[in-house]
């Protein structure tokens, strides 16, 4: 599932510095291809142009305004513009919460060419955002027209090819350029707005990988969060993986219990996917099953929700997972991309995956396997008193590596804008129950 947010800026800045360091052409070395910077989410660029000696001689070189402040551009919700954009080929890349795709000139912000989806704006859009597009070339020769290809998964949940020298839709790929996410779900979306896109898909290997975005506590039956691969060139479907169990032989089946448990939606990816195309892997990171904060309906530890899991990217075979909560009660999704490392464990090179999570543990898993490098212990936790609830007794914590946050948080940490309404705050935490600290 994803939470709504409140952000709303629309538009792109471009900072440059005077120092003839900086003074490189647009290129293949330069290139920030995908969400992430890669496939594997590394976000790190080796340029060596922006030092820390240089970096305050930064200066705004040029602006542009996708305009979506407009009246033409008004919807009933807030949007917001989180976009990475990508640099291709020597040009910029980025769409909008409309789906509105644009191209710029990186050296001086002209528009190369936009495209508008003419989305919906009166779905009732929990999160109404996107967070960027993926680029794919086509590794035939002489690919022509679409050789190189802008993919847009828009909100109102279709998945768009575009050319990426004129912004035209593909017309091979799916119907006249685009594929309907909605359709083929197991649960199928029950107005518009609860099922949405709001990440850009993974490329891996000719395969678009998309998650989705389901709107939070709506029913028990809530859309589904199946994660689905199209061919890149055609749009057809390759292969579908659900995160709730269908299969009685799948040994995540038995972790729903009760009538209605393997009904349940959500479980989604929202965030962004991570691939590595040596191994064939993708990793999904897995959101809260619905509903959020109340899960009688689904009693169980509830694999492979709120996990991080490989799947063969050629098939969507399930390779490894690790769940990160147990029976999630609180909508503790998922939220990070996965990052995909290398580091050094005594002394031996072991290839990894990152996953940060919102209860503040940083879980680092061996790539191959999915075991944890760093220990990982299961704690007891407090048990829920919801009459038809039983909160799972465990839940995963890392027993060397320090947490990202704080892990106990009691009345005397209130907080407020001024000393009464600190104490007012406080009076309100005493009568809580202070078990929920996590260590």
């Amino acid at each position: 599932m994803q939470r709504n947010r409140r952000t709303f800026w629309m538009a792109i800045t471009l900072a440059v510095s005077s120092g003839p360091a900086l003074a490189q052409s647009p290129g293949a070395a330069g290139d920030w291809n995908a969400y992430g910077h890669d496939a594997a989410g590394s976000r790190y660029a080796a340029l060596r142009g922006i030092t820390r000696e240089n970096v305050r001689e930064l200066k705004v070189a040029w602006v542009y305004h996708t305009g979506e402040t407009a009246p033409r551009y008004a919807t009933h919700r807030t949007t917001g513009l989180e976009a990475t954009p990508l640099l291709v080929a020597g040009t910029l890349y980025l769409d909008t919460p409309l789906g509105r795709v644009i191209a710029l000139n990186p050296a001086t912000g002209t528009e190369r060419w936009s495209y508008d989806p003419e989305v919906d704006r009166d779905g009732n859009y929990g999160d109404f955002t996107s967070r960027g597009v993926s680029a794919w070339t086509d590794p035939r020769a002489n690919a022509g027209a679409c050789g190189r290809r802008i993919f847009v998964a828009t909100i109102d949940a279709r998945l768009i090819a575009l050319d990426a020298k004129t912004g035209r839709p593909c017309a091979e790929f799916g119907h006249g350029g685009a594929v309907n996410l909605q359709d083929g779900l197991r649960n199928a979306p029950s107005y518009p707005g609860e099922y949405e896109e709001t990440s850009p898909p993974a490329i891996i290997s000719g395969l678009v990988i998309v998650g989705s975005a389901v709107a939070d506590n709506s029913r028990i039956a809530a859309a589904s969060g199946e994660v689905r691969a199209y061919d890149a060139r055609t749009g057809a479907l390759r292969w579908t993986w659900d995160p709730v169990p269908q299969d009685s032989t799948d040994a995540g089946w038995r972790t729903w219990n009760g009538p209605r448990a393997h009904h349940t939606g959500a479980a989604n990816a929202w965030s962004v996917i991570a691939a590595d195309s040596a191994r064939d892997l993708v990793f999904i990171p897995t959101g809260s099953a619905s509903v959020d904060y109340f899960g009688g309906e689904r009693l169980g530890q509830n694999l492979y929700a709120n996990s991080i899991v490989a799947l063969r990217a050629s098939t969507g075979r399930l390779v490894w997972h690790f769940q990160t909560v147990h029976h999630d009660l609180w909508d503790y999704d998922n939220a990070s991309p996965p990052a995909l490392v290398t580091i050094t464990r005594e002394g031996r090179r072991i290839d990894a995956v990152l996953q940060a999570t919102k209860t503040g543990q940083l879980y680092v898993l061996d790539r191959a396997t999915g075991a944890p490098i760093f220990p990982v212990v299961e704690r007891a936790v407090p048990r829920s008193t919801i009459e038809g609830e039983e909160a799972w007794p465990t839940q995963p914590f890392k027993s060397t590596l320090p947490a990202l946050s704080p892990q106990r948080y009691s009345a005397a940490d209130a907080l407020g804008v001024d000393p009464a309404e600190q104490e007012a705050c406080r009076k309100r935490m005493v009568g809580l129950r202070k078990e929920m600290s996590l260590q």
